[in-house]
C-alpha cells in the first residue's frame, strides 16, 4: 500500500491509459492479422484437428478459458488447457500428433511455454503463437504466429494485451467457424469497447473500499472474464477474490456466502446469462451484497447493484466488453485502497516459470 499523497490520479497510471487503447489496438490487429488468420482458418477447415489444446500462464491462461468456450460451442472442437509443468517439470511426452496446439504469451520468453510447445512440436501437433512480442522465441518455435500488435505494455496489471489475446481467439474462431454472424460482429467490436470504457461502474468501486474478500462469478464465455477480474482484484488491489462457475459455486463455495459477503456477477448474455441472474437474487436473498454485470438491467437489483453491460454485437464480445468496463472501474478502486496498480507489490511485468 503506498501513501495516498504519492498515488497518481486514476487518470495518470499506466494502466487506465493502456486499457484504454484496446479499441484501437483491435481495430488494427483485425486488420493486420486477417490474412494469416484467413489463412491458418482455410487451413483448419480443409485438415481439421482431432482436439486442440491451449497452453498459458496468468491472464493468458484466462483467454485460454475464453479459447475452451469458443471452440467448443462455436466450432465443437473439445480445448483442453496444457498443464505446463506436466511437460517442463515431469518431462512427461504427450500424445499431440495433428492436434492444434495453442500457446498465448504476451512475452513469449517464459521457460515452461518454450519447452511444451516445442514438445508439441516434436509429437506432431500444428503449433499457433499468440504473442505480442513478434520476434520472440515462442514465435520462433511456431508454425503460425499470430501477433497481438498491442504494443508496449508498461504496467505490470496486463490489460489491453489480454483482450487483444481474446480479440485473436474470437476473429480465430470467426474465421475457422465462417459464418457470417459471428463474422460480421468483428468490425464492430473497436466501437463497442469504446462504449464500454466509459460505461459507469463506480457502484463497483465504491462498494469495496472496505472489502476483504469476494467472489467473482461468470460462466461459460463469461467465465474468462470472471477469472481475469478475480486475479486483478487480487493483483492490483490487495484484495482476495476467487473465480468461479456461477455453477461450480453451489458445490461448496457458496456456503461463505451470507449478510454483506461480496459478490460481483458477470451475466453473460446466452444460456447461461438466466442462471446467473436466478443466483444472484439467490444470493441477495441471504443478504450479500451482489452486483450484476448485464445487458439488461435485473428488476430485482437494489440501487447500485446493477452494472451496465454494453450490448454486445455477438454474445461471444461479450466477456471483452464486460472486462473493458471493469478495467476502469479496478483501476480507481485500486488507487482508492492506496495501491498504485502499476506496481503491485512483489510482481514483475514478465514472470519466467520453468
Amino acid at each position: 500500500m503506498t501513501e495516498a499523497s504519492s498515488l497518481p490520479a486514476p487518470a495518470d497510471t499506466l494502466m487506465f491509459q493502456e486499457a484504454q487503447q484496446t479499441a484501437d489496438v483491435v481495430a488494427a490487429q483485425y486488420q493486420r492479422n486477417e490474412t494469416v488468420i484467413r489463412t491458418l482458418a482455410a487451413d483448419l477447415r480443409a485438415h481439421p484437428p482431432p482436439f486442440v489444446v491451449t497452453c498459458a500462464r496468468g491472464s493468458s491462461d484466462h483467454a485460454a478459458t475464453y479459447a475452451k468456450y469458443l471452440f467448443e460451442t462455436q466450432l465443437g472442437f473439445v480445448t483442453a488447457s496444457a498443464s505446463p509443468s506436466v511437460g517442463s517439470v515431469y518431462e512427461a511426452r504427450q500424445k499431440l500428433k495433428d492436434a492444434l496446439y495453442i500457446v498465448i504469451s504476451q512475452s513469449g520468453k517464459s521457460p515452461d511455454l518454450l519447452h511444451n510447445a516445442r514438445a508439441a512440436a516434436e509429437a506432431g501437433a500444428r503449433v499457433v503463437a499468440i504473442v505480442n512480442v513478434e520476434d520472440s522465441p515462442l514465435a520462433g518455435l511456431a508454425d503460425t504466429v499470430i501477433p497481438l500488435h498491442a504494443g508496449p505494455e508498461r504496467s505490470v496489471a496486463a490489460t489491453k494485451s489480454y483482450l487483444s489475446s481474446l480479440a485473436a481467439i474470437l476473429q480465430l474462431g470467426a474465421y475457422w467457424k465462417d459464418e457470417a454472424t459471428l463474422r460480421d460482429a468483428l468490425p464492430l467490436l473497436p466501437d463497442a469497447l469504446r462504449r464500454a470504457w466509459v460505461a459507469d461502474w463506480s457502484p463497483v468501486t465504491d462498494g469495496l473500499v472496505d472489502a476483504h474478500n469476494l467472489f467473482v462469478l461468470g460462466r461459460g464465455l463469461g467465465l474468462a472474464a470472471a477469472q481475469e477480474a478475480a486475479l486483478k482484484f487480487k493483483e492490483t488491489c490487495g484484495l482476495h477474490a476467487e473465480a468461479y462457475s456461477s455453477a461450480e459455486v453451489k458445490h461448496g463455495p457458496m456456503a461463505l456466502v451470507g449478510p454483506g459477503f461480496p459478490v460481483l456477477c458477470f451475466a453473460q448474455p446466452d444460456e447461461t446469462g438466466a442462471g446467473t441472474l436466478a443466483l444472484a437474487r439467490e444470493f441477495r436473498g441471504r443478504g450479500a451484497q451482489v452486483w450484476v454485470a448485464s445487458e439488461e438491467a435485473d428488476p430485482t437489483a437494489g440501487t447500485g447493484e446493477s452494472l451496465p453491460l454494453v450490448h454486445a454485437p455477438h454474445p461471444a464480445c461479450a466477456p471483452l466488453l464486460a472486462i473493458q468496463s471493469y478495467y476502469r472501474a479496478i483501476n480507481a478502486l485500486a488507487l482508492r485502497r492506496g495501491y498504485n496498480p502499476d506496481v503491485p507489490p512483489h510482481l514483475n511485468k514478465v514472470t519466467e516459470t520453468v
